[in-house]
């Protein structure tokens, strides 16, 4: 039964109207909850608000390293210390490491890049901070719905954004109702706010439909395969973050690795792959396992125990891929539109300030009785703020590195070290890319194969068990939710041509190719999905889309 013969045999569904709908419940879209009500609360209004999560909880589904700029939450929340919020590791030194195979060079603080530089910044569990950001949320009166995944965009008959519709519950395999059904809901707003994270479902519609990356580049993005290890207290350094180029990437490959030492005994840590690769046979959880071995790397966990994974997307194309990000009846927030900085490897501080900017023009716009409408003030404000000239000084981070990595090294150290030395806060260049992700893969035949070493259970993990300590989980009886536009492409196209690699670059061993009666086939995994959403960006042929599965399904991400 297709989603419209559902509709139309169980439907109407019930609506519920509010002046705002929120869809995450992320940094973005929890900062832009709070915002609205504080304004509403300074003068003497109301404002509806409301949150839908697809996870389990605010904070389930995030995944960052995370070393947080506390700038934009003081904006929020100046007395944030007094009030709990669970910022407590500040940073105490920064190591930027090159590394080789079999070595390693520490660059000298004097020489390190203003963009490595973590004074006055926390190491923190985004997660955590995720929660208690839910947790004032809702004591300012936001309505959030967690375990209810937003599947649907409504339009007005003019065209505008009308609202979301939440996804059916209790659908079979063979997509016919279940004894557990439950139609979803239509949560209808004066503007609709997406806060959906990178390579958002809904955001990827939006940005398509209006034509909101007309005369931008194209968006770039990368994949942060992540770790959380319990370490002997005598190997523990709070505060101390680390960050890798080199080894184990080669020069025409973008990628580095991060370690933050946690309080309490905890280190987290992770590797990054630009989804611009071109050797299909590059495993990006293998990268990951491999840059471990590393005597600079293992020296910080040897001894402990790995307690926590998982994986996300990352946006990195920085200013010169943002879209528009107002359209009618609605906006763009965080890294559904691409704010995160690749070159500082943060993005939870232009989530919060981009969710405050978007709030204070919906605000605005629906004291005076807007609604439908674009909210300009948005882009406006942004563009007078600290955030855009920050954007603005990294925009060329991630094309310098399509040169090479030691170009992009050499540029780097030039835009983001020598330029301020001799007060040139801002490059006088601008370099432009011009090609999707999904574009750069060569054909398996062209390139060399890559041997990866087997794992030990010690240091190295294969993926089955990685995913295991995810805690993710999807309703066994549910349609897959990573679908295919042509059934046949898999085979006829991607392995004959680039080998499948979709059965290496997921990090979850969602997707494997398998033999069954003389004749290739893919075989898609789909409860092993940790909602990373590199299938959908790095797919060569464009033939995967990931579309929501039922809310509070994915990873549960604690401590992460």
């Amino acid at each position: 039964m297709s989603p419209e013969d559902i509709l139309s045999t169980y439907g109407p569904r019930e609506a519920m109207e509010y002046d705002v709908v929120i869809v995450g419940a992320g940094p973005a879209g929890l900062s832009a909850a709070i915002r609205l009500k504080q304004l509403a609360a300074d003068k003497g209004g109301e404002i509806n608000v409301c949150v839908l999560e697809k996870g389990s909880e605010p904070g389930a589904h995030i995944l960052s390293g995370a070393v947080m700029d506390p700038k934009a939450i003081t904006e929020l929340f100046p007395a944030w210390k007094e009030q709990g919020a669970p910022l407590n590791q500040p940073v105490t030194g920064d190591d930027v490491l090159f590394l080789s195979e079999t070595g390693h060079k520490r660059t000298p603080d004097a020489l390190v890049p203003r963009n490595f530089h973590n004074d006055g910044n926390y190491v923190v569990n985004l997660g955590a901070v995720t929660q208690w950001l839910g947790q004032q949320a809702e004591g300012l009166g936001v309505e959030i719905f967690p375990g209810f995944a937003a599947a649907e965009v409504l339009y007005n008959e003019d065209g505008s954004v009308k609202g979301v519709a939440t996804g059916n519950m209790g659908i079979g395999k063979d997509g016919e109702p279940t004894e557990n059904f439950q139609l979803g809901m239509e949560l209808h707003a004066k503007y609709t706010v997406f806060a959906e994270g990178a390579r958002g479902h809904l955001g990827k519609q939006i940005i398509a439909r209006f034509k909101l990356d007309e005369g931008k580049d194209p968006q770039s993005y990368a994949i942060g395969i992540k770790e959380l290890w319990e370490i002997p207290a005598d190997k523990a350094k709070p505060g101390l973050v680390v960050h890798t180029a080199g080894w184990p990437m080669g020069n025409d490959t973008y990628g580095g690795g991060f370690l933050y030492h946690l309080e309490g005994n905890k280190v987290t840590l992770g590797f990054v792959t630009g989804l611009d690769y071109k050797n299909p046979w590059l495993s990006p959880f293998e990268e990951m396992q491999r840059w471990k071995r590393h005597s600079a790397i293992k020296a910080h966990i040897e001894g402990g125990k790995r307690v926590g994974y998982g994986a996300r997307a990352i946006t990195a194309g920085g200013l010169l891929s943002l879209p528009k990000t107002v359209f009618p009846g609605g906006a763009l927030v965080g890294c559904d539109a691409g704010f995160l900085n690749a070159a500082r490897i943060k993005g939870s501080h232009a989530a919060i300030k981009t969710g405050m900017l978007c709030a204070e023009a919906a605000f605005e716009a629906v004291t005076v009785g807007r609604a439908g409408d674009e909210l300009a003030a948005y882009p406006a404000a942004f563009e007078q703020s600290w955030l855009r000239t920050e954007l603005h000084q990294s925009r060329n981070f991630k094309q310098w590195f399509k040169k090479g990595s030691t170009i992009g090294a050499l540029m780097t150290g030039i835009e983001q070290w020598f330029l301020p030395k001799v007060g040139v806060s801002t490059p006088p260049w601008t370099i432009h890319r011009t090609q999707a992700d999904h574009l750069y893969l060569k054909p398996a035949a062209d390139c060399p194969k890559i041997s990866y070493p087997k794992p030990d259970g010690v240091l190295t993990f294969d993926r089955l068990s990685s995913v295991f300590i995810s805690n993710t989980n999807h309703a066994e009886d549910q349609p897959a939710h990573l679908t295919l536009k042509d059934a046949g492409v898999p085979v006829s196209v991607n392995l004959a041509k680039f080998g499948g690699p979709e059965s290496r670059y997921c990090p979850a061993g969602v997707y494997e190719f398998v033999n069954k009666d003389g004749a290739d086939q893919l075989v898609i995994n789909a409860q092993n999905c940790v909602h990373c959403k590199t299938c959908d960006i790095k797919d060569p042929t464009q033939n995967i889309v990931w579309v929501s599965p039922e809310g509070g399904g994915g990873p549960n991400y604690a401590g992460m």
